[in-house]
C-alpha cells in the first residue's frame, strides 16, 4: 500500500492512464477488426475509404506510445497488401 502522498498520487495516474491506453488500444483492434472484415468480404470500394482513417489511427497509437512502432507499420502494411490484392 502507497504510504507517501506522492505514491497515492503516482497510483491515481497510473490509472487514469492505463484506462486511456486501454481505450487507445481498444479503437485500434477496432479499426483494424472493421478493416479486415470489408477486406474478407471483398468490398474494395468501403475499404478504400477506410483505409487512411485506419492508417490515421494505427499511427496515432504509435505516436502515443500504446503500440510500437513497427506492429503500427507492420498493420499497415498487411492491411494494404490485402487491399491490393482484392483490387487485382
Amino acid at each position: 500500500m502507497a504510504n507517501t502522498v506522492t505514491s497515492i498520487k503516482r497510483i491515481g495516474i497510473t490509472e487514469r492512464r492505463t484506462a486511456t491506453n486501454r481505450a487507445r488500444r481498444s479503437r485500434i483492434k477496432g479499426v483494424i477488426k472493421i478493416m479486415r472484415k470489408l477486406l474478407a468480404d471483398k468490398n474494395h470500394g468501403e475499404a478504400t475509404k477506410q483505409l487512411t482513417q485506419v492508417f490515421s489511427i494505427v499511427d496515432r497509437g504509435a505516436k502515443w506510445g500504446v503500440i510500437k512502432k513497427n506492429t503500427a507499420a507492420r498493420y499497415k502494411s498487411r492491411l494494404a497488401r490485402r487491399l491490393k490484392a482484392i483490387a487485382a
